[in-house]
This record gives C-alpha cells, sequence and structure tokens, in this order.
C-alpha cells in the first residue's frame, strides 16, 4: 500500500501526492493509502477523484521512530551524490542529518541557493521516507561548521577517520545501551582534514574506522546501512527495538 506524509490535521495531500496517485498509481475511488500524520499511521479510502478527497478507515498503532536518535553530520558533496546519501540516511532511519561546510569541501553554498537545496533535499526524504514505511521524516539542519559540531549534545560522537585502524564501528557498539543520542561526522571527497578532525576529538568525538578501504563519501553512507556484518544489524536492530 503506498504512503504518503502529511502536514495538517484535515488529511488534505500535497498536490503531488494527489497528482501521483492518480497519475502514476492510477488509483480510483475505494482505493486505500496509507497516510502518515504526526508520525502517527492511517489507512484511508479514496472516496472522491476531484475534487480529491480521503476518509480515515483505520488508525494503527505503529509509531517506527527510532529508539536511538541517530544524526549524520556530513559534509557538502556534489547534487547527485548528495540525493544518494540523503535517500540512504532516510532508508537506515536516521534521525537528523546535518550539510556541513568543511576544508576541503568542493561545493559551497550560500543561504540562498542552500534554501533552494534543502527543498530538494526535503522533497528526497520524504520520498525515501515514504519509500521504505518511515512513519517519521529525517530533520535537514542549516549548514554547519565544525566548530558548530562541537556543541552537539550526544551521548556517543564519532567521526569517521582514516587515521584509526582498530576501532571499527563494533567496538562503539558494545557501550550504547544507555545512549539515547548519537553522531557520526563523515568528510568530504578529500577526506576531514587533521585539523578538524583533531577540533573534534579534542572535543568529545570518538574516531572511528571503516575498515583497511578508503570510501567515497557517498559509499560510506552506504556502509553504514548496508556492511555485511553482524554488527551493522546490531546497530539497525538498536535503532528501533
Amino acid at each position: 500500500m503506498q504512503r504518503y506524509f502529511i502536514k495538517n490535521k484535515d488529511m488534505l495531500l500535497e498536490e503531488s501526492d494527489i497528482r501521483h496517485i492518480k497519475k502514476v498509481m492510477r488509483m480510483n475511488i475505494n482505493d486505500k493509502i496509507e497516510v502518515v500524520y504526526n508520525n502517527k499511521l492511517h489507512i484511508c479510502e479514496i472516496t472522491s477523484l476531484e475534487p480529491f478527497n480521503i476518509k480515515v478507515i483505520e488508525k494503527l498503532d505503529e509509531d517506527k521512530k527510532t529508539k536511538i536518535e541517530l544524526t549524520v553530520a556530513v559534509a557538502l558533496v556534489k547534487e547527485q551524490k548528495m540525493d544518494l546519501i540523503l535517500q540512504k540516511l532516510t532508508e537506515l532511519g536516521v534521525s537528523r542529518i546535518i550539510p556541513v561546510s568543511m576544508e576541503r569541501s568542493i561545493v559551497k553554498l550560500d543561504k540562498e541557493r542552500f534554501n533552494k537545496k534543502k527543498v530538494r533535499w526535503e522533497s528526497i526524504c520524504k520520498e525515501a521516507s515514504e519509500q521504505s514505511k518511515r512513519t517519521n521524516i529525517p530533520i535537514i539542519e542549516d549548514i554547519k561548521s565544525i566548530k558548530d559540531l562541537t556543541k552537539e549534545d550526544s551521548d556517543l560522537k564519532l567521526v569517521a577517520s582514516t587515521k584509526e585502524k582498530e576501532k571499527l564501528l563494533n567496538y562503539y557498539l558494545q557501550s550504547i545501551e544507555d545512549c539515547a543520542k548519537i553522531i557520526m561526522v563523515i568528510g568530504p571527497e578529500g577526506g576531514i582534514s587533521d585539523k578538524e578532525e583533531d577540533i573534534l576529538v579534542s572535543n568529545g568525538y570518538n574516531r572511528v574506522s571503516f575498515g583497511n578501504l578508503i570510501f567515497r563519501v557517498e559509499t560510506a553512507t552506504i556502509y553504514l546501512k548496508k556492511k555485511p556484518s553482524h554488527y551493522l544489524c546490531s546497530l539497525y536492530n538498536k535503532l528501533y527495538q
């Protein structure tokens, strides 16, 4: 069943979603859709196409918000790569995504350009949330700096590092039972600079290794979701338990 998010208690879908229902899904009167409002899932039935109307026929107690609030701070990268990153982080169940301007970031955005990008990014996260059957959409923060990240309040702070050779993600997973918030920082294609990494580490961040390989930034985010090992499955399970 197709899922859609709405922002109002009157159960009114966005025009783009209505077009999707009519033109892409080719739904008719009496067909059913899933509608999420305020993180709550509703089963709705289409009662009219012109004008478009639905009615709630069932309210379900399905709240798939993660037990642990996972934030990923990722360096600004080129558009297509950023789109993929946002999609995969949403599928993973990330709560917040922070775009970060770093020394080696190729992409630089002023406020006007960022605001335009953010509209697109939020749309990508919304569609990925619908596809992955989430009941919430990750928050995309404004662009932050490394200095801003030092002020983040989390129980566990991690930074992906090529300096670290031994401590993989599973090393930290062993001690996250009491963690309510986790933040992970991923650098740009040129890597996070030594200066930036040292600033984070001196402010409570722990270096974590992704193994012997050096990934592209978008691959690093997919690694978080699809690394074929038991501890990544464990992270996913811990988020939703």
